[in-house]
């Protein structure tokens, strides 16, 4: 069970849920990995909508790998995703969110 108070999202990949964690390993890579100015910046890009898959993408891998997962971007190219690409945006979106609200009520 995903714990959104420790900045826990939950999303079914392939019939199988697992649980998206975004520790600051995974954000250090996501980071390098999407060539962003800052982190802030990839959340503004979130908040206004102009995010593009390969943020996606690379937020769901990241949150992957921050919960255990050992895969890569590779792996989930034809990957079958609970809620589709809106499902898939939604739990990125909501990783996000839930990384750095926990982090600020800590």
């Amino acid at each position: 069970m995903a714990n959104p108070y420790a900045g826990e999202v939950a999303l079914v990949i392939d019939g199988t849920r697992h649980v998206l964690k975004l520790t600051l390993g995974a954000l250090a890579e996501l980071e390098a990995g999407l060539e962003a100015d800052s982190l802030v910046a990839l959340i503004k890009r979130f908040e206004d909508g102009g995010f593009s898959s390969r943020d996606v993408l690379a937020l769901i891998v990241a949150g992957l790998r921050g919960g255990g997962w050992s895969g890569t971007a590779d792996d989930l190219l034809s990957a079958d995703i609970e809620g589709g690409p809106v499902g898939a945006a939604h739990a990125a979106a909501e990783l996000l969110t839930r990384a750095f609200l926990s982090a600020q009520s800590a």
